[in-house]
């Protein structure tokens, strides 16, 4: 009988111990369980004002010849768009490849 009390005390505390880490790991599955606040989104920034696109050189120039019905030399291209030597040439033999203008004579352009 002592034996059997003795053995009974025993389980009683293995039991009480086990209660003890089963309340833990439920206190532990209860806080994973709750639930986490939401972040709020962040504001967006507004975004910012762009500026206008400015016309690229080529444009410009193709403008200036686009006015002139009979063609347009290269100094008055040069006079009217402020562009000197080697700009004004690279300008123009670019529009020639895209076939923006054409070459009515030795230094005239007119618009294709």
């Amino acid at each position: 009988m002592k034996q059997m009390k003795k053995d009974l005390q025993g389980v009683l505390k293995s039991l009480k111990l086990a209660t003890d880490r089963v309340e833990k790991l439920m206190k532990k599955v209860e806080t994973l369980e709750k639930p986490r606040k939401l972040k709020k989104p962040k504001a967006k920034v507004p975004s910012k004002a762009r500026t206008p696109k400015t016309t690229s050189d080529s444009d410009r120039v193709l403008a200036i010849i686009r006015r002139f019905k009979k063609g347009v030399d290269g100094a008055t291209l040069r006079k009217k768009t402020g562009f000197e030597g080697r700009k004004m040439r690279d300008i123009v033999y670019r529009l020639k490849k895209r076939d923006k203008i054409k070459t009515v004579g030795k230094g005239l352009y007119l618009k294709a």
